[in-house]
Formats: structure tokens, sequence, C-alpha cells
């Protein structure tokens, strides 16, 4: 009786340490996974973003292509919006391109409220992901963040769909676009965009999609007001007059206002080369 006493103790404080080590793990998994999240808008460094291309359904391959030849100005672009804030580095986010990857399926779509939604949107999204990842060999490489640009042929000539779901303050980012010629350019806003919720980047529209006024205009100063030169890239719209705005047609007109520069660590100071 006291031998098997003896080897239930040692059981009981085997299966403990391995609970406290696993705990362990966890939290100093944790801190590391939180501590470099924020690293990220302290912008000591560039930011390594992952850019894959998922197409659901078939898609002009020379339209794709052309995109995938824009992100060299989307980073010149992102640099100039990021030294009129003040930031002293050269190229201050790089995109790392890949696929395109062929899909039958497009992500999960948002969850609700509830604990056991968010929980089972969590994995079908990992799961999602992760065979886009694999597809596209992504799954070898760590970057600050992964956005997922999901592609489809227009469906209507008149219309560009756009939409996008990201973590706020996290690493993964869900971008969508009817891609097409004239889309191009607005395929590097919603990127954007999505990228920008990643680093803490809130909206700046309202609940009818309107720009907020002002925390959505770049240029809040400006005189006369409207119209203004640049769309704010976490507004849907360039703003043209009082109550009138539309998607911005060029590259050359995103830009990044004020509050959305201190959300993602551009606050205006010096940063190191």
């Amino acid at each position: 009786m006291r031998a098997t006493d003896g080897n239930r103790t040692v059981a009981s404080r085997l299966r403990l340490a391995i609970l406290i080590g696993l705990l362990t793990a966890t939290l100093a998994w944790a801190w590391h996974e939180i501590h470099s999240r924020r690293a990220r808008n302290e912008w000591q460094r560039p930011l390594e973003v992952a850019v894959a291309f998922v197409q659901l359904g078939a898609v002009e391959p020379l339209v794709v292509q052309a995109l995938q030849a824009r992100f060299p100005a989307l980073e010149e672009r992102l640099e100039n919006e990021y030294r009129r804030h003040g930031g002293q580095l050269h190229r201050p986010v790089h995109f790392t391109l890949f696929g395109p990857v062929t899909v039958d399926r497009p992500p999960p779509p948002d969850p609700d409220a509830t604990i056991l939604s968010l929980a089972r949107h969590t994995y079908e999204r990992w799961r999602w992901t992760h065979a886009v990842d694999v597809g596209s060999d992504l799954h070898t490489q760590r970057f600050d963040s992964r956005i997922y640009l999901l592609l489809r042929a227009p469906h209507d000539s008149t219309l560009s769909f756009v939409e996008g779901s990201s973590e706020l303050g996290g690493r993964v980012g869900i971008a969508r676009i009817e891609l097409a010629v004239t889309t191009i350019d607005l395929a590097l806003f919603v990127v954007t965009h999505e990228l920008f919720h990643t680093l803490g980047a809130s909206d700046k529209y309202d609940a009818n999609g309107l720009t907020l006024i002002p925390d959505g205009l770049v240029e809040p100063e400006r005189v006369p007001l409207y119209p203004q030169r640049y769309a704010e890239v976490m507004t849907r719209n360039l703003v043209v007059a009082p109550g009138a705005e539309h998607p911005p047609d060029s590259l050359a007109e995103l830009g990044v206002g004020a509050l959305t520069a201190r959300e993602i660590g551009w606050s205006g100071s010096e940063r190191p080369k």
C-alpha cells in the first residue's frame, strides 16, 4: 500500500510539473507575442508585411501581374507619408508577395458576439489561412503582419466590391476586391487599410460609410477645406464637398491623417534611422 501511495505521489508531482511547465511556456509565448506586436509601432526597423494573393475563381492574370507590379509604388507612397509625419526610416514598410493561390471557398464570415461563435470563427479562419500559407509557401517565413488579398473577377462593369476584416492590433488581415484594371490602386488602398488595422488604427467613417470630420481628413486645416487632395487611408472615400465623396482613383491620393499616424506610432517626433 505504501508503494502504491508513493507511486501516486510521484505521478501527481509529475503531472503538476508538466502543467506548470506548460503554463510557463504559454505565459512566455504570450509575453513575447505582446512585446513583438508593440515593437512594430516603435518603428525601429522597417515593417515586414506578407501579402498573399488568393483567387476565388478565375482572375485575369495580366491584371494580377499589374497589381503586383504596383507594390513598390505603394512602399514609396507610404514612405512619403511616414516622413511627412516625422519618420526617418527608408521604406518603413516592405511588402513580400505570395501567390496567387486559387481557392474554392472564401474565408469564414464574421462571427456574432458569442464566445462559441468567436472560437469557431478563430479556428475556421486559421484553417483557411493555413491552407493558403502552405499553398504559397508563406508558412516558411515570419512576418510582422500578413494580409490575405482575396481577388475575384468583376461581377458588374460599374461596381467594384471592396471589403475587409482584420485583427485590431493583431497580425492577420483579410481584404477583398473585384479586380480590374480600374481597381488596381483601390486594391492597394484596401491592403493598406487592413494592414493599419493590425497596427492599431481605427476606422474613420460612420455607420453609413461616410467620412468622419475632422478625424477622417488628411488636411483638416486646408483652406478652403474642400475638395480634399487626399483620401485618409482609414476612411473609404475622398471627400470633395460637404456630404460628397467618392472612392480614390489613384495611389497618389492615399494619405495618413494625424489621428491614424498617432495610432500606428507615426507620432511626428523624429525616428532613428
